[in-house]
């Protein structure tokens, strides 16, 4: 008899212990509150960021087409320059050497040729000798030509408008000519105008046109702001994965890690001439922007089976909150709000951003009960 007593007890406090909880559950549910920020119209912009180097207008490589050791150098870095100025002078003794006596050549050449040509009309010289006589001459005066040229290659000038960036070669260098690795002389740069060149990755570039505007800062100035325009994207990634002829493209294509970049191509105005040649710009490109548009909150934006949609919050008789799906259409997003293109909804509007795990499985919930849902006992 006890023993009964005893379950009839436990029974009883169980249910007394299951009641209260599902009370305080549904009193809790009733009397919940959220987290709101208002829906706002505001001008809205998306971006892209890149990293870049600054780079001039146009840019070249001052080399001798002769070789010889640099004389003279008559500039000095920074310097401003024109197009035809002298700029170097390269030791020419040899080369004038070599113009004496290709001119030494070419008088003897010419005077052989005159005697031939009158025994020839008297006919004391062959025409085969005559031939002979007029082809020294014509080499003789090529090597005047060339000889003449080397001569003047000594003088070197620059090939167009700029700055002389960085240090020239000191005088006595042996400037070396060559189409594979020529000596440099010197380095000139139209700054006039600065580029920027910067890496867009792949998932962005399809953003990107050309005319849109940009953003930049550099570590030298972190508080000042340029600004930029694309110019340019390139067609190709930056290291032409795609070409898979060659064998170190192929091998760097078959990596799943590997990131692709393209590099797209920016012109910065610079009145106050502060950005320098190899600066790092980090670049907010601007891709999409909308004016005076109706926002919520990024963290405010739900989803489910229907769509996308907030949870509009407003105050029952009683002052408790009560959530409204509302299910809207977005557009352009932004760093913390989204663009709202239509539903029902108006600046103002308080918007919950109380953040809800997402309910477990029925089985979960009522521990593999079937189906049914009822409070504890």
């Amino acid at each position: 008899m006890k023993w009964k007593i005893l379950i009839a007890a436990v029974l009883i406090i169980g249910a007394a212990v299951g009641y209260k909880f599902y009370n305080d559950k549904v009193v809790a549910e009733t009397t919940k509150t959220y987290d709101t920020e208002k829906v706002q119209r505001m001008d809205l912009t998306k971006t892209v960021s890149a990293t870049g180097t600054i780079q001039p207008r146009d840019s070249v490589e001052v080399s001798g087409k002769v070789t010889a050791r640099i004389q003279e150098i008559l500039v000095e870095e920074n310097d401003h320059v024109r197009e035809g100025q002298v700029v170097a002078i390269l030791d020419g003794k040899d080369y004038q050497a070599q113009l004496d006596q290709a001119n030494f050549t070419l008088t003897n050449a010419r005077q052989k040729l005159e005697r031939t040509d009158k025994l020839y009309k008297i006919g004391a010289k062959s025409l085969q000798e005559l031939q002979d006589a007029q082809y020294e001459f014509d080499r003789a005066k090529s090597a005047v030509e060339l000889a003449e040229d080397n001569v003047n290659q000594t003088v070197i000038t620059a090939p167009m408008d700029g700055v002389v960036v960085g240090e020239p070669k000191t005088p006595g260098t042996m400037a070396v000519q060559g189409s594979t690795n020529p000596t440099v002389i010197m380095r000139i740069a139209d700054l006039s105008e600065k580029l920027v060149k910067a890496k867009v990755d792949e998932t962005d570039i399809g953003s990107v046109r050309v005319g849109e505007s940009a953003t930049f800062t550099v570590d030298a100035y972190p508080d000042k702001t340029f600004r930029a325009e694309v110019t340019k994207i390139s067609q190709t990634d930056t290291t032409n994965s795609w070409d898979t002829s060659s064998s170190t493209n192929s091998s760097s294509s078959n990596s799943s890690n590997a990131v692709i970049y393209y590099y797209v191509t920016f012109s910065a105005p610079d009145d106050e001439n502060l950005l320098l040649p190899a600066m790092t710009a980090r670049l907010d490109i601007v891709v999409g922007q909308v004016r005076d548009a109706l926002c919520v909150p990024i963290d405010a934006l739900k989803t489910d089976a229907k769509g996308s949609y907030v949870e509009r919050i407003t105050k029952d008789a009683k002052g408790k909150d009560v959530a409204e799906k509302v299910y809207i259409t977005v557009g352009l997003y932004g760093e913390e709000f989204v663009e709202v293109t239509s539903g029902e909804l108006k600046a103002g509007d308080d918007v919950s951003t109380t953040y809800e795990a997402a309910e477990k499985t029925s089985a979960q919930n009522r521990g593999g009960m079937g189906g049914m849902r009822r409070p504890p006992f």
